[in-house]
């Protein structure tokens, strides 16, 4: 599986040369020898959470704002994750999450979107909340349709709610124009004196525009939708030819063929390198990082233990995702279902990213013993995996398709 790479550097390749001297170097030079794209990641992590003795209502405000953001981070992936195209953006962002955590070691670097994705949660439950007195409403007015029909009650009714409708639509819209901050939904006159200054100065539209331009170009969903392409053609051509192989026999002919004995072996060899594959295309960006295995061996060797760490969270977390499969959920209740695979994948990516950064760091090679340790526990573990994957089209509705899903590695839906 994780071998040493041949020590003679006449047939390496130009970028294992590179990544070569650059591993016999000091770590900050491993790190600036990584071609990373610059962006201002400040705004997209969690600040340094303040001292609880020291300031403890700052920690408090910290642990509120922190709870509510990533919540809303997660709850948006979930939705995002359940609308068929759109996947390729949930892939995309945890791809994102797992590079910043490559590239810089910090886990709070892994929640992205935190200056968007808590304004979003805002929306959603300033919206929520002022539905409810328009659901009741409607209730009112349909009870005093079957307890009084063309009453007074009934007539009152047929003007009053159609009135509150529209009250409530343009205080919604207004909220939304201002910003879409939780207390925007709760101040309705300040709205409106917000709405007369913006006529008064005649800038309304380049107002809200503006604010518009900037939320989305936050989430930056070009790059990010990208990214998630890429980076789920670059593990399905990995695991494709060997998943393939593995399904050539089921569970009731029993592993007689060659084919599948080799799929396995493929498959195990491929989910040990897959993950960090990954992990090194989410911090460099390029799809070049998946023709090169041998760098991922490289570093294998620098962090043996803390990949064998990820390998075992991500495989272990991934099983029972297939749980699921054995029946299909209505469309619109599989966003509830992809809350749970989100949920479960989002720690594999950062533990991911966090042993790569470890492998980058390492400013020499450990114990050899600890290397041969990693690889006695890496084939048992998957070894198991692969089995266990063997008996999960008899349980699937897709038959021998759920083999090729691959929940951990490529798109995070139960689909």
């Amino acid at each position: 599986m994780f071998e040493a790479a041949p020590d003679d550097a006449s047939n390496s390749r130009p970028v294992e040369d590179q990544w070569e001297s650059a591993f016999e170097s000091d770590a900050a030079t491993v790190v600036a020898a990584v071609p990373v794209e610059q962006i201002d990641v400040t705004s997209y992590r969690l600040p340094e959470f303040p001292h609880p003795l020291h300031h403890p209502l700052k920690a408090l405000v910290w642990l509120i704002r922190a709870a509510f953001g990533i919540v809303s981070v997660v709850l948006l992936l979930a939705v995002i994750a359940a609308i068929p195209g759109l996947n390729f953006l949930a892939l995309g962002y945890m791809l994102e999450g797992q590079g910043r955590v490559a590239r810089t070691g910090r886990l709070r670097d892994a929640f992205l979107l935190l200056d968007v994705a808590p304004r979003i949660g805002s929306i959603a439950l300033g919206i929520w909340l002022w539905i409810i007195p328009l659901r009741l409403i409607g209730t009112t007015r349909r009870d005093a349709h079957w307890v009084a029909p063309g009453g007074p009650s009934e007539q009152f009714m047929e003007v009053f709610a159609p009135l509150a409708a529209f009250v409530v639509a343009a205080h919604l819209c207004l909220a939304l124009a201002r910003g879409g901050s939780f207390w925007c939904f709760l101040r309705p006159i300040k709205n409106i004196r917000w709405l007369w200054r913006r006529w008064r100065q005649r800038d309304y539209v380049e107002v809200a525009t503006a604010g518009v331009k900037d939320f989305f170009s936050r989430l930056r969903l070009k790059h990010h939708f990208w990214l998630g392409v890429r980076g789920f053609a670059g593990g399905l051509l990995w695991l494709f030819i060997p998943t393939a192989m593995f399904a050539a026999a089921s569970p009731e002919g029993g592993l007689r063929t060659p084919i599948t004995f080799l799929g396995a072996f493929g498959l195990v060899l491929v989910l040990s390198w897959v993950p960090f594959l990954q992990a090194r295309f989410a911090m460099e960006g390029s799809f070049r990082c998946f023709r090169e295995p041998g760098v991922i061996r490289k570093l294998f060797r620098r962090a043996p233990l803390a990949f064998t760490l990820a390998i075992a969270i991500t495989y272990v977390l991934s099983l029972p995702l297939y749980l699921p499969k054995a029946f299909l959920l209505p469309q619109d209740a599989m966003w509830v279902l992809t809350l749970v695979f989100i949920v479960t994948i989002y720690p594999t990516r950062v533990a991911t990213g966090w042993a790569l950064h470890r492998a980058l760091m390492k400013p020499a090679l450990p114990w050899f013993g600890f290397r041969w340790l990693a690889r006695w526990l890496i084939v048992p573990l998957l070894g198991l995996y692969v089995l266990l994957l063997f008996f999960t089209p008899p349980i699937g509705e897709h038959g021998r398709g759920v083999l090729f899903e691959h929940h951990a590695l490529l798109l995070p839906v139960p689909f």
